[in-house]
């Protein structure tokens, strides 16, 4: 699904005006949610699933070119794990 898709599935369920309004709407939650992981903090949706930044240690690895050695440095990434209520609509 594209964003474009999604946004059109916004408007038809939350019955705003135009797609401009649900647009703004799907932009808004996506900042809320960045802003949220930058500052650290987790986001649970009750039922869908849960966001949360964790730290990923530096590890070794290999340059698929040359096969050398090299040393992936630790980093911070966004996971998602699944709800529930994700889990069985999945199933």
């Amino acid at each position: 699904m594209t964003k474009a898709e999604l946004v059109e599935k916004i408007q038809a369920k939350t019955g705003l005006e135009t797609k401009v309004k649900a647009e703004k709407a799907l932009d808004a939650v996506v900042e809320a949610l960045r802003d949220a992981l930058a500052a650290g903090e987790s986001v649970t949706f009750t039922g869908f699933g849960s966001f949360k930044v964790v730290e990923r240690a530096a590890r070794k690895g290999r340059n698929p070119r040359s096969g050398e050695e090299i040393t992936i440095p630790a980093s911070k990434i966004a996971k998602f794990t699944p709800g529930k209520g994700l889990k069985d609509a999945i199933k």
